[in-house]
């Protein structure tokens, strides 16, 4: 879900802190190597320009889910990187699924 309406003026404390930590990171690390991860919960911010090279660690509701961000990834959520569910992997179908698996045989 790309954001189409213009932002309104700068950006909050909380989003201001991470790309602050992000800048700090990307300080430290050696040329030419990713720099460190930096955590987070902020679900809901929109990647920036600034951003792209960066590696966040996206809370979930569980983990921190590690996402180098990318070029292609502006103007995206971060919550859309990091899935707070498990994709269902459909097995065989359990007891009661169906009216035939309530008979039982008496053999």
């Amino acid at each position: 879900a790309v954001v189409s309406t213009q932002s309104t003026g700068g950006l909050k404390r909380k989003p201001m802190a991470l790309i602050n930590k992000l800048r700090k990171a990307k300080k430290n690390c050696e040329e030419g190597e990713k720099p460190e991860a930096v955590r987070t919960h902020l679900r809901d911010m929109i990647i920036t320009p600034e951003m792209v090279g960066s590696v966040l660690a996206i809370y979930n509701g569980k983990t921190f889910n590690q996402v180098a961000l990318k070029a292609e990834m502006i103007g995206h959520y971060l919550g859309e990187f990091s899935t707070t569910y498990k994709p269902v992997k459909h097995g065989r179908p359990g007891i009661g699924a169906t009216h035939s698996s309530r008979f039982i045989h008496l053999k």
